[in-house]
């Protein structure tokens, strides 16, 4: 029997400016396998069908046919119907990036027409848009866009959002119920263009298995739509259901109706379990030997897990591609000027994952037992430049975005070497912890290697419900980290937490203050703020007394379970702390407000912090210096030394790509630096190994002891050639 073909679907709704990872990932995977697999994104495929002249038109025909007294803002639009019509196709053009030459028409008022969105954007004063006519005209595309959005939103198509599908029907999901009411409802004009998107790809790549992604709760809602419909035309299709969602909602899966829709649902990483299922529907394996796969069986929901092979090592998966998504067809938006959001709402980036799970894993907020957590793996280095040279040859994009739970410091120093030993350029992000191992000359190196951010949680700004919640970090310790990132020029996005196990308000706006002073010296430029919530699955969800915690609900009724209501007896967290946090957060990542006192954005009145305002220097100026005999190596990032002779001594000009260094030195020391420089020199040959010890620099220095490179680690020479790019790491 031949092997049969498999199409991946992306439901909607995910990002508009690039493909969410995972159909990537298992196209490339089973491809590597010998399967004929395929992938599409639905969700852009749908937004692109409204988005156009065809789609607005019939969406304003059947506002104006419901003949509803709409509000005023729903008719001032409705006036304007002509102006959208005419003005769509040329905003999504140059939102893809294939028009830029509109940008200065966009940008002037009087061209795109101004909906609710551009009234709210007012700002008086200086309009921070308009120093880049191209970033003017992409936030009032942008704006644009959203009005369009809002309108159909609360018109034709109310499950509508930008990043995201139907989210409002997954408040409440321990039951079954509300979804299956919801997918009993008429099509709504977005079901039903998803739903010609779907049959369009259907009809192309004629599979024999459909496999659905859900990353998210905004995206069930379309996944489930699209597998009623394929079970009504063609019942022959075995339909699969995974993704992160499914992982840590769906694990304890008891309502049979789900099976309605789909055939099979899958824990946990999806290469094995989607193996296993291809084997099952040729008929090389029986049912009971599935990996990690619910079914129903009799009327019942049974998870057969019986498979004996192991988990695919990360070796083994394969480069992911993105060969049948539309790259030039995703929509860049900007609703911000900060650098680091326009990371996750810009342009494409390839994604790889450099290691499965964490290293760390005893955060008792998160899902420490469950596999995408617990199981930790690196993905050897070689295997990893393989996969990003083979993405940018495909792709022609040198954009990564690697999108680990934890990227562990020593395996990105050692994908950072090789990045520069082979002479490859990209420009990359990811996520860490603020571990102490990132040193001011690791990150130095990242940044030699292309890296632009790194994004971390600090969760609370405070030591006491940090060292609570076992997160293995310290306030003082990020500030420090983060600094080093700063000196790299590398931005620094903190997520965080308020509400936690035991956290009164006073630690809230202790947090407050720090993040505040963390934010007014430049070292983090981004942040979230979310309220904690307990999980079913953490370590806190599992045992909720320890913490002083009480789980209130929901009851699970045999469908999703994963965030649970609470009672904290220790713990104060008011509606207006939050919203206290957002907006001071919302101004800080426009470099405002960093001078008011904290408590002032609080609606109720707070004590003032007991946090010194002089916190952040004191922390920093604590940093521990290096010690010179620690385990360290030497690389070079400069380019070749130059010595002259001057006299008695050499003058060595240390060359760097922003400017060039200059030390003078006896003769044996600049013949020693020489040497030092060219073997810390990263090339093509090293891979890695052999790059000189911190002990070897003490031990080969001139002289008759270590002593002398001890007294010549004070000098300023020392610190030039460090300062030009000789880092220990």
């Amino acid at each position: 029997m031949p092997l049969p073909r498999v199409l991946f679907l992306i439901p909607p709704l995910t990002q508009l400016n690039t493909p969410y990872p995972s159909t990537a990932y298992l196209t490339g995977f089973l491809r590597s396998r010998g399967y004929e697999a395929t992938q599409a994104d639905l969700g852009l495929d749908m937004v692109l069908r409204l988005f156009s002249p065809a789609g607005l038109s019939e969406a304003f025909r059947r506002i104006k046919q419901a003949g509803e007294t709409w509000p005023g803002e729903v008719r001032q639009m409705l006036a304007l119907e002509g102006a959208y019509l005419t003005t769509i196709e040329p905003v999504i053009a140059f939102l893809q990036g294939r028009d830029p030459m509109l940008a200065p028409h966009l940008g002037r008022p009087g061209f795109l027409p101004e909906g609710p969105r551009f009234s709210m954007d007012q700002r008086p004063g200086h309009d921070p848009f308009a120093a880049s006519p191209s970033d003017q005209a992409l936030h009032r595309a942008t704006l644009y866009l959203e009005d369009l959005t809002d309108l159909l939103h609360g018109t034709v198509a109310p499950h509508l959002a930008l990043n995201r599908y139907a989210e409002q029907i997954m408040q409440a999901t321990s039951s079954f119920d509300g979804l299956e009411q919801a997918l009993a409802r008429p099509l709504s004009l977005t079901d039903e263009l998803l739903l010609q998107g779907l049959w369009a790809t259907v009809d192309r790549t004629k599979p024999d298995v459909v496999g659905l992604t859900v990353p998210f709760p905004g995206n069930l809602f379309g996944a489930l739509r699209i597998a009623q419909t394929l079970k009504r035309r063609r019942p022959d299709l075995a339909v699969l259901l995974g993704g992160g969602y499914v992982n840590t909602e769906l694990r304890r899966l008891e309502d049979p109706r789900l099976f309605d829709y789909v055939d099979y649902v899958t824990l946990d990483d999806g290469e094995r379990p989607l193996l296993s299922i291809l084997d099952h529907v040729t008929g090389t394996r029986p049912e009971t030997k599935l990996h990690r796969t619910f079914v129903r069986v009799k009327g019942k929901v049974v998870f057969r897990d019986g498979g004996t092979e192991p988990d695919v090592p990360m070796q083994e998966l394969g480069t992911p591609t993105y060969q049948g998504l539309p790259l030039y067809d995703y929509l860049s938006i900007l609703d911000s000027l900060n650098p680091m959001h326009r990371l996750w709402s810009e342009g494409h980036w390839n994604k790889l994952t450099i290691a499965h799970g964490c290293y760390w894993k005893q955060c008792t907020f998160c899902d420490v037992g469950l596999n995408y957590i617990a199981r930790y793996e690196q993905t050897p280095t070689e295997a990893l430049v393989e996969r990003i040279q083979a993405l940018i040859h495909e792709t022609g994009q040198r954009g990564f975005h690697f999108v680990d739970e934890a990227a562990p410091p020593a395996a990105l120093k050692a994908l950072a070497l090789r990045l520069l030993e082979e002479g490859i350029t990209i420009s990359w992000w990811g996520n860490i912890r603020f571990e102490e191992a990132f040193t001011p000359d690791l990150a130095r190196l990242l940044a030699a290697s292309g890296c632009i951010a790194l994004t971390a949680g600090l969760e609370a700004a405070s030591d006491r419900i940090l060292e609570r919640m076992k997160k293995g970090i310290t306030v003082d310790q990020t500030a420090r980290v983060a600094e080093a990132f700063h000196r790299a020029d590398i931005l620094v996005h903190a997520y965080l937490m308020y509400g936690c196990p035991g956290e009164t308000i006073a630690d809230t706006v202790d947090s407050l203050e720090r993040v505040r002073q963390l934010f007014a010296q430049g070292l983090l430029q981004s942040g979230f703020w979310h309220k904690f919530t307990a999980t079913a699955h953490s370590p806190i969800g599992l045992n909720p007394a320890a913490e002083g915690l009480r789980i209130l609900g929901p009851t699970f009724q045999g469908f999703a379970e994963n965030d649970l209501r609470h009672a904290d007896a220790g713990a104060t967290c008011p509606t207006w702390l939050g919203e206290g946090l957002r907006a001071a957060l919302l101004n800080y990542i426009e470099q405002a407000g960093l001078d008011m006192p904290v408590q002032r954005w609080f609606a109720q009145p707070v004590k003032p912090p007991r946090v010194p305002r002089n916190w952040l220097q004191q922390a920093l100026a604590d940093a521990p210096s290096l010690s010179l005999t620690a385990e360290r190596r030497s690389v070079w990032i400069g380019a070749p030394a130059q010595p002259t002779r001057a006299g008695n001594k050499t003058r060595v000009i240390l060359p760097t790509r922003s400017e060039d260094y200059a030390v003078s030195l006896s003769p044996a020391q600049a013949e020693w630096l020489l040497d030092l420089l060219q073997h810390s020199t990263p090339h093509p040959h090293r891979k890695g190994e052999d790059y000189p010890r911190l002990a070897a620099l003490r031990e080969t220095f001139p002289g008759n002891d270590s002593t002398g490179f001890d007294r010549f680690s004070t000098t300023r020479a020392w610190k030039t050639i460090r300062k030009a790019g000789l880092l220990l790491v």
